[in-house]
């Protein structure tokens, strides 16, 4: 079961740890999944939104039809606020920046995706640089689009992958972490019921 971080009658936050599916896969080994372990506890869960497979981090889940509802509208408007942490590799020379090459699937290797000026969908990433690391920068970032692999995508563009990345990172910056370096450290939106903006974090495990 994951961290349960809050629940009321119409949502449940959770910690996702890393190397979990949101939502089950095709096949009888990929069944294991967060929606499925919250809905021991919570047989009414409703998946709201992903994370990738080897994030870790905050989640959000309805308990009924209209929670379901409001809150993936929240998402699909983009009024809902993200903020993730990663190590990334090598040192970025700049404190802060952003990135907006635009995203597609990459068919031929799915389900990566890459950067595609004439095909791909709007992307934008703000990162700021917090720290320097042994083998890279401990950097925020914050999705402005929701792409698939998006955040992962604009540091591999930068030329700092994020370490662990197995999809992403030259093989010397995979082998730095037996995981990937990226976790959903803050979720903000506004609750479906009261309207009251809704804030959590989740503490970093690297």
């Amino acid at each position: 079961m994951p961290q349960i971080i809050f629940s009321d009658d119409q949502l449940v936050i959770v910690n996702k740890p890393a190397d979990l599916l949101s939502v089950p896969g095709r096949g009888e080994d990929k069944q294991d999944c967060v929606w499925r372990r919250v809905q021991q506890s919570f047989p009414t869960a409703r998946i709201v939104h992903r994370l990738d497979y080897a994030t870790s981090g905050l989640m959000v889940l309805a308990l009924n039809a209209d929670s379901h509802r409001l809150l993936s509208k929240e998402f699909q408007e983009r009024r809902t606020q993200k903020s993730y942490q990663a190590i990334v590799y090598g040192t970025l020379k700049e404190d802060t920046g952003e990135v907006t090459e635009p995203l597609r699937c990459d068919w031929d290797n799915r389900p990566l995706q890459i950067v595609d000026y004439e095909y791909g969908k709007n992307a934008h990433t703000r990162w700021k640089k917090l720290r320097d690391e042994s083998n890279g920068s401990r950097v925020q970032l914050t999705p402005i689009t929701g792409r698939s692999h998006q955040l992962r995508v604009h540091m591999q563009f930068l030329g700092h992958p994020i370490i662990g990345d197995r999809f992403y990172a030259p093989d010397d910056a995979q082998a730095l972490s037996h995981r990937l370096l990226l976790h959903a450290e803050q979720l903000g939106f506004n609750h479906p019921v009261s309207g009251d903006w809704q804030d959590f974090t989740a503490p970093v495990p690297f």
